[in-house]
């Protein structure tokens, strides 16, 4: 009798053990789901877990995909490259030993990665000063529907494997007044010019400095840092957190590209190696996503009062335009430019900018001149070439000059030359056949010149484009 009672049990166990597995779930990173946008034209990794050694099969459109779950479960299947589509399509994963998965009202367009600090995650609604020049774009905004354009906004977590997010949501009410307002102008431009559905993902936490966005090995193993790194804290920060929680996850999740906005947090530190570890991480980012052609596009940081802060550190007028010459320096970077924002400001005791629909619009013509075919976008102030002494003067070329100008009519502001012993004076700038020729009185020869070399410089050089010059100090060589 006891024979008999242990044999049903086993019995029971086995339809028990059956019963649960046949209700097993494929288990998917948050990034994919419900609502996504899907990168066209090239291949794309869809994966997550089943249970190990099951058969699993993707199906999406006309493509359909197998493999094999290894030994702990993970599964990987690329998606053939795929035109973009508006037309809303569904997504079937299945296994041979787990409940299947169905994902719904999924696009094939562009998508895009956006992080940073505060500036990058400013809301469309938001709690910030309202700008004083123009009317509220972010405000006007609110109440309209991008059902082509799809959010997905990342909460700030540690000690995850995966994202924290309420997932890819439709642009409007809600979701789209707690997106970035970056992010959105940047994906509503592109979407205006291409036609085509948008994906755009924030993935950013205020007041945050940039080693944190930066996997602590990219440090650890890097001939500069190494000795400036111990147990993972570099800059008196821990290396890498917001990077494994935020970042890595994300990948392999096929992109266009990421934007960056951040920089200030570095400036309170007074931060000497900002261009260094700028490279680090963006070769850290293309690293992780196997492909280094991705585009790193990212915004030159506003003007504003450090001096006024009383962080740990005391900074002078000069220690903003440190930075903004180490974000210049990262241009050597192939696959990457940056716009400027010094014209973008109502206040030198705003770190918060207002205008952030033209910092999206200027990102979206990077991409669009970049990588959409529309080369004769202007996307950029004109940027420091070369320069000769001739007598008394230095003449300046630019890249990005076409119709050099000034915005209000004025003569050129924010000129310094130096002559030998290194002492700046103001000087007077010309503009002739779109160089800049520039003496001073009170230098008789002139081989250094400086351009905004201030915290609070708003140059009015520009182009045809309206955009003003790139902060930068030359030398003649």
């Amino acid at each position: 009798m006891k024979y008999l009672d242990m044999k049903k049990v086993r019995i029971l166990s086995i339809v028990l053990i059956n019963t649960l597995n046949s209700f097993a779930q494929i288990k998917l990173p948050n990034v994919i789901a419900d609502n996504m946008v899907l990168q066209s034209k090239q291949v794309v990794p869809i994966w997550g877990s089943a249970t190990p050694k099951s058969t699993v099969k993707v199906k999406f459109k006309d493509q359909e995909k197998h493999t094999k779950a290894d030994e702990k479960g993970y599964w990987k299947v690329n998606l053939s490259a795929m035109a973009s589509s508006s037309v809303a399509a569904e997504m079937l994963i299945t296994s041979d030993k787990d409940s299947s998965l169905c994902l719904s009202n999924i696009l094939i367009g562009e998508v895009w990665l956006c992080s940073g600090q505060s500036n990058m995650r400013y809301r469309m609604k938001s709690e910030y000063q309202k700008p004083l020049k123009t009317a509220d774009s972010l405000e006007l905004e609110l109440s309209n529907k991008q059902p082509q354009i799809r959010l997905l906004l990342t909460k700030k977590k540690f000690g995850s494997s995966d994202i924290d997010t309420a997932g890819w949501e439709q642009a409007e009410g809600e979701a789209l007044s707690k997106f970035s307002a970056i992010g959105y102008f940047f994906a509503k431009n592109l979407h205006r010019k291409l036609n085509v559905p948008i994906g755009i993902i924030c993935s950013a936490v205020n007041g945050t400095q940039i080693e944190p966005w930066t996997p602590a090995s990219a440090y650890e193993n890097s001939t500069l840092f190494k000795d400036k790194t111990e147990n993972s804290i570099i800059n008196g920060v821990e290396a890498g957190i917001l990077y494994e929680n935020m970042i890595k996850p994300l990948a392999p999740f096929a992109l266009k590209g990421f934007l960056w906005y951040q920089g200030e947090s570095n400036v309170m530190t007074n931060d000497t190696l900002y261009a260094e570890k700028m490279k680090t991480l963006i070769h850290s980012w293309r690293e992780r996503w196997e492909n280094p052609e991705l585009s790193f596009y990212y915004v030159a940081i506003a003007p504003f009062n450090y001096t006024r802060r009383k962080d740990k550190v005391a900074h002078t007028v000069e220690t903003l335009p440190v930075i903004w010459e180490a974000q210049a320096a990262t241009l050597s970077v192939p696959k990457t430019e940056m716009i400027p924002s010094s014209d973008l400001i109502d206040k030198l005791s705003d770190i918060h900018p207002p205008y952030k629909w033209e910092i999206g619009k200027r990102l979206s013509n990077v991409a669009l001149a970049k990588q959409y075919g529309y080369s004769s976008l202007e996307f950029t102030g004109p940027r420091f070439k070369e320069m000769k002494s001739v007598g008394k003067d230095l003449v300046v070329s630019f890249t990005h000059a076409d119709g050099l100008k000034t915005n209000d009519g004025k003569a050129v502001g924010w000129l310094e030359v130096a002559g030998a012993n290194g002492v700046f004076k103001t000087a007077n700038g010309i503009i002739k056949n779109d160089k800049l020729i520039v003496s001073s009185p009170d230098v008789v020869k002139p081989i250094q010149l400086r351009i905004g070399w201030h915290e609070n410089a708003q140059p009015n050089l520009v182009n045809n484009a309206g955009l003003p010059v790139i902060i930068f100090r030359a030398s003649v060589k």
